[in-house]
């Protein structure tokens, strides 16, 4: 089978995973018989640099005509003024939002290998096996009015969060599907508490929960999340919330995995099911641009690496081949290699071209 992605590796230590993610695919193709094609595109600073605008219209276009987008990372100081007039954010923000990438997928598994990564105690993280489902697309980060201005009283600034019934029910209704196929239960995370968006979010949880009679459903507020989630994160197995929450919970989360260089992400336009088995979706590690090592062989392309497993599973529709891809990592870990981020004592550090090309060397149909 032949399939075309949308390659845009961005900034910092983003096109050097992404050369890894590219390996491992290359491998998958030569044992499985399938063909990728690569299509380049600019994103996030260095398309600042070159174009004026983190997200040019022909990088859309490009991806518009693609089966997936793999995507590295972007940001960096250099273009961290918040004077400036468009931020590399600003092209991660508005990809998602055109592409209609509405539900993100962030799975968060301690693998038994890197127990002693974490800060956090084994007996915490051991059984560490969670789907984070976060809403991409409204939220706080898309709402009206979002603006600065000045009075004479000074400077003030707004941002809105706002969600519909629609935008709320679908995602939801994400966390359930995805819940029916895992261990059946559910935790739908809002600040009802304090918040008139949470509280409509909270409403049409219960509703839908109601007609998922087998998932065993929980309504949490989002500090009390962030607290189980160090005090016992084996308590959840799918966590369903808005776009805000969801981005600071899995960065709080990827720690319970060892590194934020372990955890992948899926951000999907439509979830497969039945008939329906591939659905068109963005790929990228949840770790940032990390600039100061770019380039220098450090980086852990793990994360990427599991992103196109994701890729291959829910994208292509070819879970034999995801499993290879993930199989392949797991005897990585288990011989004992390790990049900086995740090294323990009595393994064996290497770099960002030399895992991948380890791991690229395991998978196996």
């Amino acid at each position: 089978m032949k399939f075309t992605i949308a390659v845009l590796p961005g900034d910092g230590v983003g096109p050097d995973v992404i050369k890894e993610a590219q390996r491992a695919l290359e491998t998958v193709g030569q044992h499985f018989g399938h063909e990728f094609v690569y299509k380049p595109g600019f994103i996030g600073g260095i398309s600042i640099d070159k174009f004026g605008t983190a997200l040019p219209e022909e990088t859309l276009e490009n991806c518009r005509k693609c089966d997936a987008v793999m995507l590295g990372a972007v940001g960096g100081p250099k273009w961290d003024n918040p004077n400036a007039k468009t931020r590399p954010e600003a092209g991660l923000l508005a990809i998602r939002k055109d592409l209609k990438l509405f539900a993100n997928l962030r799975p968060v598994k301690m693998l038994h290998m890197l127990e002693n990564s974490t800060s956090l105690k084994p007996e915490i993280v051991r059984s560490v096996d969670m789907m984070v489902v976060r809403e991409l697309t409204g939220g706080l980060y898309f709402g009206k009015p979002q603006k600065q201005w000045r009075t004479s009283r000074g400077r003030n600034a707004v941002d809105t969060m706002a969600y519909s019934e629609k935008e709320i029910e679908r995602i939801i209704r994400v966390g359930f599907e995805l819940a029916m196929s895992r261990r059946k239960k559910l935790t739908s995370v809002d600040k009802a508490n304090v918040l008139e968006s949470s509280r409509l979010w909270r409403q049409i949880a219960s509703e839908i929960a109601a007609e998922y009679p087998q998932v065993k459903t929980d309504n949490m507020l989002v500090d009390a999340c962030a607290m189980r989630l160090i005090q016992n994160p084996s308590y959840f197995d799918v966590i369903v919330t808005e776009n805000m929450f969801g981005d600071i919970l899995t960065d709080e989360a990827s720690m319970l995995a060892g590194s934020m260089g372990m955890l992948p992400s899926a951000s999907l336009a439509d979830i497969p099911s039945g008939n329906n088995s591939r659905a068109f979706g963005l790929y990228e590690p949840i770790h940032g641009s990390a600039p100061d090592i770019a380039g220098m062989n450090i980086a852990n392309p793990i994360a990427t690496i599991l992103s196109i497993a994701m890729m291959l599973n829910y994208s292509f529709g070819l879970p034999n081949e995801a499993m290879a891809v993930e199989r392949a990592v797991l005897q990585t870990l288990d011989e004992g290699y390790r990049t900086k981020d995740i090294m323990t004592e009595g393994t064996k550090q290497v770099g960002t071209t030399e895992m991948g090309k380890i791991i690229s060397e395991r998978i196996k149909d």
